[in-house]
């Protein structure tokens, strides 16, 4: 008995689709019949599968989660030994992700949010999820850094996760800005650096 692939369905195309048009254009420019004739489905399928362009926005940061969750998960900086090291080998992935035009490179959370913040809530919320929880992954490893460093600044891996995923998001803005990748390399290597420079002392006095 042969077992064959099952195809993809009109909401894995959708939701297919939004990755690609969304970053290509942004979500407001994005249209219902645009979505539908790249995934190659009806509109009758689109509003089967969702309520609404901001369901399927919904919907689509949470897809994007997934397969971003799935690609990071199987990362090789993961394998370092030294947390610090998984740090700066996760920084050093992001950069080597800079492939293609701008719109393959890019996020898709961080191009609806910028859009959506004030105008869609479910959007805005199913976004700043997808940040915060991929920020989240760095944790552990911040975690343990400081404690292999006896570090005990002002900060905490929390907030220094958070920031480094500002720094991509604003990589990724001047990218645009300036339609090609360079401009986001450079702002990685200064992420690197800095990061690199709060690990570098023994102690860090938290009232300097």
């Amino acid at each position: 008995m042969t077992n064959h692939a099952a195809k993809p369905d009109a909401r894995s195309k959708l939701l297919d689709a939004a990755l690609v048009v969304i970053r290509t254009k942004g979500y407001s420019a994005t249209t219902v019949d645009e979505l539908c004739a790249t995934a190659g489905v009806t509109k009758g399928a689109f509003f089967h599968h969702f309520k609404s362009k901001d369901a399927l926005g919904v919907a689509a940061a949470e897809h994007w989660s997934e397969i971003t969750g799935a690609l990071f998960a199987k990362a090789p900086y993961h394998n370092h030994a030294d947390p610090l090291d998984r740090v700066l080998g996760y920084v050093a992935f992001r950069k080597a992700l800079l492939q293609g035009g701008v719109p393959e490179f890019t996020c898709l959370v961080g191009t609806m949010v910028q859009e959506t913040y004030e105008t869609s809530p479910a959007i805005r919320d199913a976004c700043e999820r997808s940040i915060s929880g991929h920020a989240a992954t760095l944790e552990a490893d911040i975690e343990a850094a400081m404690r292999d460093r006896r570090l005990s600044p002002p900060w905490t891996a929390k907030s220094l996760a958070l920031h480094t995923q500002a720094v991509l998001q604003g990589a990724f803005i001047l990218a645009k800005a300036k339609g090609g990748a360079e401009i986001a390399a450079d702002s990685i290597d200064h992420l690197t650096r800095y990061l690199e420079l709060l690990f570098s002392s023994e102690t860090i006095d938290p009232q300097t």
